[in-house]
């Protein structure tokens, strides 16, 4: 093993996707890997320690924050740490481009390689070490950062320069979201008509009309109602959707549905939804 292939790796952020990465990390990378997490104590983890030890002691470090917000402050207290040895930054949370571009340009000038790397799919794909990672970064830092994401995942993208990881995972989020609205106006549609809404959903998974969304936030969450707290929220999703109306804006294109989305969003915000798993937004349509 090389120098580099044996330095430590770090990990900040051991939420609901990221605590399962970094356990996938760990098992398979073949290299120390260490984390942090604002909670004291989470399981199976491996050892917890500040985010100035891991800016010390890491060559590469991973984040997986819940917003391009909770990003600039990691960032912020990586830079300040002394000794610092971190050489690459992945965040492979869901943050602006604008915002990533801009980081990438003042890491650069401290001698250290921002990489966007959002993920894609579910709880039981980052369980499971089955993720999609759409990467923007350089040919050469992708080549070098490939085997680490795919302990982590079965499809790692490169997607372009800097920010371009960033842009596809906002856009794959916009078009979930439009899915979802468009589910569950069928599914109250169909109800309005006496339709069983298994037989519905079922029915479409076998026509043009089938998608990872009906799949899984239709039948999975949807038609049993099962909305839980600590998976993907209606805050976050209201995130994504927010950062996907800015490159709209930008770029100076007419985004009704990702509006359309938003609204659907804030609704299910205001009736107190907030926290719940965010196709919970098909309950609107029952009122």
């Amino acid at each position: 093993m090389t120098n580099q292939a044996a330095e430590p790796l770090g990990f900040i952020g051991l939420g609901v996707m990221g605590a399962p990465m970094c356990r996938n990390l760990a098992r398979r990378a073949g290299r120390v890997v260490r984390s942090y997490d604002r909670a004291a104590t989470i399981a199976d983890v491996p050892a917890m320690i500040s985010v100035a030890a891991l800016a010390r002691d890491s060559a590469i470090i991973f984040l997986c924050l819940p917003s391009g917000a909770h990003v600039e402050t990691v960032a912020a207290e990586i830079l300040a740490a002394t000794d610092r040895q971190v050489r690459m930054i992945v965040d492979m949370g869901t943050s602006p481009v604008a915002m990533t571009r801009a980081m990438a340009a003042g890491m650069a000038a401290e001698e250290i390689t921002w990489v966007d790397a959002p993920i894609a799919r579910t709880r039981q794909a980052a369980e499971d070490g089955t993720l999609s990672v759409m990467v923007g970064a350089t040919e050469a830092d992708f080549a070098s950062l490939q085997p680490l994401l795919g302990c982590m995942a079965s499809d790692v993208t490169l997607c372009g320069p800097v920010g371009c990881g960033q842009a596809v995972k906002i856009l794959n989020n916009m078009v979930l979201v439009e899915t979802v609205a468009a589910l569950s106006e069928a599914l109250a549609i169909g109800r309005s008509v006496g339709l069983d809404p298994a037989v519905l959903f079922d029915t479409l998974a076998k026509g043009s009309a089938d998608s990872f969304a009906l799949r899984n936030h239709g039948m999975k969450a949807m038609l049993p109602g099962v909305f839980p707290e600590r998976a993907f929220s209606v805050a976050y999703a209201r995130k994504d959707i927010a950062y996907a109306l800015e490159l709209a804006r930008d770029g100076n294109v007419d985004a009704a549905g990702a509006e359309r989305g938003a609204a659907l969003l804030d609704a299910a915000r205001a009736a107190g939804w907030g926290d719940l798993y965010w196709p919970v937004v098909a309950k609107l349509f029952e009122r």
